[in-house]
């Protein structure tokens, strides 16, 4: 057995006993409207926000609010886009993405975040080397603030997530705020339910 291996078998054998997480209290406002908060938030962060086109045809909204748009890249079967992302061998392919197309896991009312993991992403990169990203959230999978998210431990149980609020963005230089300095230009939630198998 190495020295590592003795350090790190002391710690294991010497562990304080384990404690239960602390009981958190609701703080969501009574009558908060969930919906409304999370399109407020996300615009005050610089995104944008699209409701479910009334045929339910994503593939046509996306080339609307894209038209220029030469490679789409999906991460749901909910948008074909152009190129398969079980095609992509490394994440550097992604870089020439001008949209990419993923479905959240959930949204938070209170920051107008959304919740992404690998399962979702398919490829982690997708939601950073694409150019513009749009996001299909069911608007009843908003949450209305950090607290509410994380009172579901489960959600948390993945190899890589983040929360993403809006567009990249910085005001560093001269005091001027740019949007997609470090990564997305734009972000889009559209908000529509999963689209039920067979539809």
């Amino acid at each position: 057995m190495s020295t590592r291996d003795d350090i790190l078998a002391t710690v294991r054998a010497n562990q304080p006993p384990p404690l239960a997480l602390p009981q958190v209290p609701a703080f969501t406002a009574n009558g908060e409207h969930k919906l409304d908060g999370f399109k407020a938030a996300l615009l005050r962060m610089g995104g944008k926000v699209a409701d479910a086109p009334p045929d339910a045809d994503l593939d046509a909204l996306v080339r609307a609010l894209f038209p220029e748009a030469k490679v789409v890249c999906s991460a749901t079967t909910e948008v074909a886009g152009n190129r398969a992302l079980g095609d992509v061998k490394a994440p550097a392919e992604l870089a020439d993405v001008d949209v990419g197309i993923v479905r959240a896991a959930f949204g938070v009312a209170e920051t107008g975040s959304v919740w992404l993991t690998e399962e979702e992403l398919g490829i982690n990169a997708l939601a950073f080397l694409s150019q513009h990203l749009v996001v299909l959230l069911d608007p009843d999978c908003i949450v209305g603030n950090m607290h509410d998210a994380y009172r579901d431990r489960d959600r948390f149980d993945a190899g890589y997530g983040v929360f993403m609020t809006g567009p990249s963005a910085t005001a560093d230089i001269e005091g001027v705020l740019i949007h997609g300095a470090q990564g997305i230009r734009s972000l889009t939630a559209v908000l529509t339910a999963p689209r039920q198998p067979g539809r």
